[in-house]
């Protein structure tokens, strides 16, 4: 028996339901946040949070950045020791005095490789142990297309089909679904919802795939204009009485008998929105202790610091960048964004250890495809294959990992993958997410030992 198919099973699945249908969303406008009008789904409390889960360190955070478009690893991460990579990109070929030469670091460095120029922040980071790059990532048959590429890395899935991976760990931390018949390790029809965590943050217009599950829906806004609670349009009065507020929607839902009808879970959801949004609201205006430079990533990362300092128990941030689809003219573009990636990810970093926060958080990035190995006629490289992913922070092993795809063993002018991205994935959820990978990905990937133990 599927729990998803079966509402009589999970009190959680009739609720998102519940929550889904427009004509009580319509009704609830009073009371629903816009943010959730637009994602349908309810933001647990994020002042007094929800009960901890026994056995999981709900400390650690992750924030993941995206590189949209496909980014060239080859020039981002430069075998520039190597006559092949010349040969090949006799136009777009980096040359020593727009790299960074980078010290050995150590048995995990290496002196065949380099920094793009721009990314002076990436080597400040590497430098302090803190950048690790993990070379030549992929997986079996590549897709070229953005969206079906984009939508496997986003589903840890080679068809591109199912949930988030993401979504599935939030599903596995908050109902345990896939461990049971009913959601539960000991296949009981319990509700597990008041276990839930909370749920992960997106900035920007939509939230991803990546963090879609089924237990609940991510929360996603471009900015904290964007984030106020529905209900101060219609009364200014109630909007600015929070007590008054509270009591109401306390008195109500002790009236409905029935805790677990929809009218109770509204009434909760309603003071959950509120709370939700002043919260976030507020942590957001905090002015950052550090100075961000002016770019849209920056903007991103300031904000899920000021929350990550503000204490919110979201474990999970996203931000992206883009666009990497440099197919004509790619040094000049292609550097500017490299340069707004890495000032961005630095000042994020000194963020956190200025809060005291910068142990508690790892961030990754990774973009949908590399280019090919060959630039074009344009000036530029196309869709390719396998690129470099970095992760950040104290707690990861500093340097290279995984080898460089080789520059002549091509499959079919392409790079061949040296290391799944699953096996990142599943190492990140393993060691730093407190969660069993195999629930998650649906099978058991060999970790690369990025992070520390």
């Amino acid at each position: 028996m599927n729990l998803h198919n079966n509402p009589d099973n999970a009190n959680a699945y009739t609720r998102r339901a519940f929550l889904q249908s427009s004509t009580l969303l319509a009704s609830a406008a009073l009371t629903v946040p816009a943010f959730i009008q637009s994602s349908a789904w309810a933001m647990p409390k994020a002042e007094a949070g929800l009960s901890s889960i026994a056995g999981v360190n709900e400390d650690n955070i992750l924030v993941i950045v995206q590189l949209s478009g496909g980014n060239d690893g080859l020039n981002t991460v430069v075998p520039y020791r190597d006559d092949a990579y010349y040969r090949l990109r006799p136009g777009i070929g980096l040359k020593a005095d727009n790299l960074h030469i980078l010290s050995k670091n150590g048995s995990k460095g290496s002196s065949d490789l380099a920094f793009n120029k721009a990314l002076t922040g990436f080597r400040e980071l590497y430098d302090e142990g803190q950048c690790a790059v993990i070379q030549g990532v992929g997986y079996p048959n590549p897709n070229r297309s953005h969206f079906t590429s984009m939508d496997i890395w986003h589903t840890a899935d080679t068809n591109g089909t199912g949930d988030g991976w993401i979504g599935k760990y939030i599903d596995a931390q908050c109902c345990g679904y896939g461990k049971g018949e009913s959601g539960r390790p000991d296949g009981s029809k319990e509700d597990d919802s008041s276990n839930s965590t909370e749920p992960p943050i997106a900035i920007g217009r939509e939230a991803p795939l990546m963090l879609t599950g089924r237990s609940m829906m991510p929360v996603s806004f471009e900015s904290p204009d964007m984030f106020e609670w529905a209900g101060k349009e219609f009364s200014e009065k109630l909007a600015s009485n929070h007590e008054q507020l509270t009591n109401t929607l306390y008195e109500q839902a002790d009236h409905d008998h029935d805790h677990d009808s929809n009218n109770a879970f509204l009434l909760r959801t309603a003071m959950d929105a509120r709370v939700s949004s002043e919260t976030i609201r507020k942590a957001v205006a905090a002015k950052p202790l550090v100075q961000y430079p002016s770019s849209k990533l920056s903007q991103q990362l300031s904000m899920i610091g000021s929350m990550i300092r503000a204490g919110l128990k979201t474990r999970v941030y996203y931000a992206s960048i883009g666009s990497f689809d440099t197919h004509a003219n790619q040094p000049g573009s292609h550097a500017r964004l490299l340069g707004q990636l890495s000032s961005a990810i630095r000042a994020f970093q000194r963020d956190l250890k200025a809060q005291g926060n910068d142990s508690r958080v790892t961030t990754m990035c990774f973009s949908e495809f590399g280019r090919r190995v060959g630039q074009n006629a344009s000036n530029g490289t196309d869709h390719g294959t396998a690129a470099p992913m970095f992760m950040f922070g104290p707690k990861v092993q500093g340097g290279f990992h995984s080898r460089h795809p080789s520059l002549t063993n091509l499959d079919n002018g392409d790079l061949k993958y040296t290391a799944d991205f699953r096996s990142v994935y599943a190492e990140v959820l393993d060691n730093w997410l407190d969660t069993k990978s195999r629930d998650v990905l649906g099978g058991s990937y060999k970790h690369l030992k990025v992070m520390k133990t």
